[in-house]
């Protein structure tokens, strides 16, 4: 992985931004997102479960290339996880594979983190494409929210109780959704947007923000 270097003085400097990682995910996307929030000023924590090692090194979905990441999602606690602005569960294969618990019952730890993200109003929430397969093991939090997802996930979030939307791009309160990769481009805008929108004191929660969107509020 390449230095990505921060432009100072943009919209979201001084903000922290957390993507989940594991393999097959879509190369243009991550690449995307890591590039487009450092140009406006905020930096990027790539967070995966370590299992012990130092670092994991991973293999995009179509091109197979490599990408490390050294961030432990185990070792964020609550205050560590409301020092993040936002928290992105990214599509392809990312979400299915960090759901894995060791037993039937059990919870994996990114399932965990994002529970407790869910808990911190202060926290954007953005989950796109497949990212949505990770919400399964606690449809509560999306229960009555407007959302959108893969047109292969629709009956997934009507199952969880959710409100799909057909929109490429929708906004809840704290939650952002978007359809697939393809609109990768579109869902990083509108957490830009909102992040920026927000005001400095980190401790307000969302409102119903006037920034636009090619998709829906409902102001929760």
């Amino acid at each position: 992985m390449s230095t990505t270097i921060l432009r100072e003085g943009g919209a979201l400097t001084g903000r922290t931004v957390a993507i989940l990682m594991e393999t097959d995910y879509v190369e243009p996307e991550i690449d995307y997102y890591r590039l487009r929030f450092a140009e406006e000023g905020a930096r990027v924590d790539f967070l995966t479960r370590l299992w012990g090692q130092d670092r994991i090194t991973f293999t995009g979905h179509e091109h197979q290339l490599p990408f490390t990441v050294d961030g432990d999602l185990e070792q964020v606690d609550d205050e560590r996880l409301r020092g993040y602005d936002a928290l992105i569960v990214p599509s392809g294969m990312v979400s299915d594979r960090l759901r894995y618990a060791e037993t039937p019952d059990g919870v994996a730890p990114a399932v965990d983190l994002l529970r407790r993200a869910f808990a911190e109003p202060t926290v954007l929430k953005g989950i796109i494409c497949h990212g949505l397969w990770l919400v399964a093991p606690i449809p509560e939090v999306v229960r009555d929210r407007a959302l959108t997802c893969h047109n292969n996930l629709v009956a997934d979030a009507r199952n969880m109780g959710a409100r799909y939307v057909d929109q490429d791009v929708v906004v809840s309160g704290d939650l952002v959704t978007a359809r697939s990769a393809d609109h990768c481009h579109l869902f990083a805008r509108t957490v830009i947007d909102l992040l920026a929108a927000r005001t400095a004191d980190r401790t307000a929660r969302w409102w119903r923000s006037s920034v636009r969107t090619t998709g829906v509020r409902d102001g929760r």
